[in-house]
C-alpha cells in the first residue's frame, strides 16, 4: 500500500483511481482518539492509496474531496 505524504497528491490520484473504474472504488476513512489520528484509504481491490494524518485542517480537505466524489457518483 503506498502511503501519500501530500493530501492534494492524494486527492488526485483518489480522482485518477475513481475516474478509471466507478464502480469499484472503496473509501474507508479510521480515526483513533487514541493516537489522535485519521487513516484514509481509497481502494479499488487493484491499487489501495493510504493517506495519515494528526491535523485537523486536513478534516476539512477530506470532507471537500468526499463532496467532490460523491458529485461524480451522483453526476453519472
Amino acid at each position: 500500500m503506498p502511503h501519500v505524504t501530500s493530501f492534494e497528491e492524494f486527492s488526485k490520484a483518489a480522482e485518477r483511481l475513481y475516474h478509471q473504474d466507478p464502480t469499484r472504488v472503496r473509501i474507508v476513512t479510521k480515526y483513533r482518539h487514541c493516537e489522535g489520528k485519521l487513516v484514509v484509504k481509497i481502494t479499488d481491490d487493484q491499487v489501495c492509496l493510504v493517506y495519515r494524518t494528526e491535523h485537523a485542517q486536513d478534516l476539512k480537505k477530506l470532507e471537500k474531496l468526499t463532496s467532490q466524489l460523491m458529485r461524480l457518483m451522483v453526476s453519472k
